[in-house]
Parts: structure tokens; sequence; C-alpha cells
């Protein structure tokens, strides 16, 4: 399905395969040779998606462009199943893997892997040709890459990403006390002004 969105259409070069079942959705474009498989959605919510040439995106991946960060994938670039990028930069020659999680403004350099369940935290710089073991964590620049039952050395250099600030815009809250009650309300709101005008297009 194709949505324009924001005034932007999908754009998918004459060379690419989409799947019937895929979602397009505003500011994206889809690069020669590429395949977007079953289920996949790549959406434009702020920001632009760009996919480069003969990329692999496969079933049920979601993709998303954010204000602020072009969503970008270089060249020759698998995105395994369930995999889920936000707003990053994707270097040519990546591998990422099935359920690989890549958030807001990290950058994966050229010829890296991201294994099963990976993680790339935000504002995260993995050098070229690095490597996240099957569920591992990489955080910071340069990237600190650990098992999650290292949890409290990651968080020594997650803290101070301020991933509320970063991504939400809002003060990370006193411990035990939740930011959503003041980030919801404001958050839904934007995605439907946003998403407002929303209407499926012709393929």
């Amino acid at each position: 399905m194709m949505i324009q969105s924001a005034g932007a259409t999908p754009r998918i070069d004459a060379t690419a395969s989409v799947a019937c079942t895929a979602v397009l959705s505003g500011d994206v474009e889809v690069g020669p040779r590429c395949r977007i498989g079953h289920g996949v959605v790549l959406v434009a919510e702020g920001g632009p998606v760009r996919i480069g040439a003969d990329c692999v995106v496969m079933d049920t991946a979601v993709i998303r462009g954010v204000p602020g960060q072009t969503m970008r994938l270089g060249e020759r670039v698998l995105v395994g199943p369930r995999a889920c990028l936000v707003g990053c930069t994707v270097e040519d020659d990546v591998f990422l893997a099935t359920g690989a999680t890549v958030f807001n403004g990290a950058h994966i350099g050229r010829g890296s892997e991201v294994r099963i369940n990976g993680l790339v935290h935000l504002r995260t710089q993995l050098a070229p040709g690095s490597m996240v073991p099957i569920g591992w964590v990489a955080v910071g620049t340069p990237a600190l890459i650990r098992p999650t039952s290292e949890h409290d050395a990651i968080w020594d250099v997650q803290k101070t990403l301020d991933f509320p600030g970063y991504v939400f815009k809002v003060e990370r809250p006193a411990p035990g006390e939740s930011m959503m009650p003041a980030l919801m309300p404001r958050y839904a709101a934007a995605l439907q002004r946003l998403h407002a005008g929303d209407h499926a297009v012709e393929a």
C-alpha cells in the first residue's frame, strides 16, 4: 500500500520490487533493484526514508524516518525480518539480522554486522567492519559492545545519551517517576496532526 502523507508520496525505482502487503508512507525513496518484503513498513514520520540500490528489506521489518533525521540505508544492505530502524544512518554493505534494532541518530559503519536481536542504541557510532553479537548491545561513541547481562556498564554510557531529551525533548524524570503522563498526550496529538491528511494512492 502506498500512502501520501504530509504532502509526499513514496517513490520506487522501476527496477525495485515491493510486496503487495508492504506499506510505504510519505517521503520514502526505494532505490534500484531493491526488494521490499511482505509486511514491511517504511514510514516517513517527520523525516525522510532513503533506501539505496540493491538492498533487501525482509518481511515485517519496520523502518521509520523521524523529525530532524533522515533514515538512510546505503547500498547492498540486508535488513532481516522483524528488524526495527529509526532515524539512523546505515552505510554500504551492512548486514542487520533478524530482530536487529537501531535507534535514533545511530550510525552503522560500512561492512558492519548486527546479528540476531542485536541492538545499537541512539547516537551510537559503529566503526566500519564492526560486529554486534547475537543479543548484545552497542552504545556510545566509540561503541561499547556488551551482553545485556552487563546492564550497569551499558547504563553508564546510555544515560549520558539522554534518550528522553534526544528523542522526545523532555527531561528525564526523577527516579520512580514516569515521563509518560506528560509525554504521551502531546506525542499522540503530534502524530495525529502529522497523519491527518494521509490517504492511499495508486502504486
